[in-house]
């Protein structure tokens, strides 16, 4: 398999997996009638594109690999004429059988020239050419709805693998605790985006097993999180409210109770610098989120246990439900005031947390056990949820898709992000519903 393929090697690839050719009168180069009955498995890794396939040539029946080409020679530019991954390939397929070709042992290779039918390849133009996204726009309302059903729900779960991956890769971080990874991916979706990466960045910053003896204390609690976020560095308040934040004494608190902390755990801070404030709401700013986790953390409302004990969307929501201190209850940051309020984590936002940490967990955590209840439950709360409403969905919505709740929004996040971006119209359905009109 070729990763970087020609436009047109990849358009005899589509329409071999699609069977986009004559069903009849295909004969080889030298003559012999072929019948395609199982076009085989596509191979998206190293070796013959097509694995396992059923030809019968010149009526003898070959199960075997696919290999498909351009130009029959570039099976030598390729190098398959001295691979052994290649003996097993029982038809070369190419669109000019410009050289007869052999595998590593001798073997004469029949050969089969397809064209790529000409309504494929205005489509596909079509679909490199437009500006407007998606590309396919003008099918999607002709679409029956079992296509949309069945592509949407691949969508979801191609988009909870990803996530999956991603947090395993977060295990690893965290020496194999699931415990500590959930923590992380908890901390990093509290950035909500803009400040994710430094949010994942500050919970792997706190050592295992240190914090926890603390977490009946909510003030050293929060002065370590603010402290590691290194948010209770002097230079991390503007100059115009440093004054006002020591007089006011809180600052100064938490910041001696920290040096006392770090010295006794050995922790260094993250520059202050990583943290985004530019045009964000203050109900964002690092200050708010992180006295939020330092709440939830205090109440033991981060465990892994209690996510897995949470047998409904009202269960996770209660779990994740916080506000702030009182300090924080008029302040957004260090020295500088604001109007009386409680701070508690808005309906909105515990939605994106429960659809972008949740769902993930428990998905990943239920492959990872093997616990298919937990694995079903996840798909039970994107069902549930409220699906997000942000530029992607409103782009579906207005080109005829409907986004009832949060599976479908995820599994049209999905599409745009690893499909239409990427111009990927030949892996995807909806490509395949219009690469097929005539």
């Amino acid at each position: 398999m070729h990763l970087l393929l020609l436009p047109m090697e990849q358009l005899l690839h589509y329409c071999w997996k699609h069977r986009l050719f004559p069903h009849s009168q295909l004969f080889t180069t030298d003559g012999e009638e072929v019948e395609v009955i199982d076009t085989g498995l596509h191979n998206h890794h190293a070796g013959p594109d097509f694995f396992n396939a059923k030809v019968r040539i010149g009526g003898t029946l070959w199960v075997g690999n696919i290999e498909i080409h351009d130009k029959a020679s570039d099976w030598y530019t390729h190098g398959h004429e001295g691979d052994a991954a290649y003996d097993n390939v029982v038809l070369h397929v190419c669109k000019l059988a410009d050289r007869a070709t052999r595998t590593s042992d001798g073997r004469l290779l029949p050969q089969l020239v397809i064209q790529v039918p000409e309504h494929v390849q205005t489509n596909y133009r079509q679909l490199l050419a437009t500006d407007r996204y998606p590309p396919c726009y003008r099918i999607i309302p002709q679409l029956p709805s079992l296509t949309v059903h069945s592509w949407m729900s691949a969508l979801q779960v191609e988009r909870l693998e990803r996530k999956t991956r991603d947090i395993e890769k977060r295990v690893a971080l965290c020496d194999g605790s699931w415990e500590r990874a959930y923590f992380v991916t908890l901390a990093r979706n509290y950035g909500f985006g803009v400040n994710g990466d430094t949010f994942e960045q500050w919970a792997l910053s706190i050592p295992a097993g240190t914090i926890v003896h603390h977490r009946d204390n909510l003030f050293q609690v929060e002065a370590f999180f603010l402290g590691q976020a290194g948010l209770l560095d002097i230079d991390a308040i503007p100059p115009r409210y440093q004054q006002a934040a020591v007089s006011e004494g809180y600052f100064t608190r938490l910041r001696q109770e920290y040096t006392f902390l770090a010295h006794k755990f050995g922790t260094t801070p993250l520059p202050h610098s990583r943290w985004k404030f530019l045009r964000m709401r203050p109900q964002n700013f690092p200050h708010i989120r992180i006295a939020q986790m330092a709440r939830l953390y205090h109440e033991q409302r981060t465990t892994l246990r209690q996510l897995v004990e949470c047998t409904t969307v009202a269960d996770a929501r209660t779990m994740l439900h916080t506000s702030v201190t009182e300090y924080w209850q008029t302040h957004y940051t260090f020295g500088s005031p604001s109007a009386t309020n409680n701070k508690q984590m808005s309906p909105f936002s515990i939605n994106l947390l429960l659809i972008n940490t949740v769902v993930p967990i428990l998905f990943a955590y239920g492959r990872h056990t093997g616990n298919d209840g937990l694995c079903d439950r996840a798909f039970t709360f994107l069902e549930q949820l409220r699906a997000e409403e942000n530029n992607i969905t409103r782009m579906w919505q207005d080109c005829g898709l409907k986004v009832n709740n949060a599976g479908d929004s995820q599994a049209l996040i999905q599409l745009k992000n690893e499909y239409c971006n990427r111009r990927d119209c030949l892996r995807c359905r909806i490509g395949y519903e219009y690469m097929k009109q005539q």
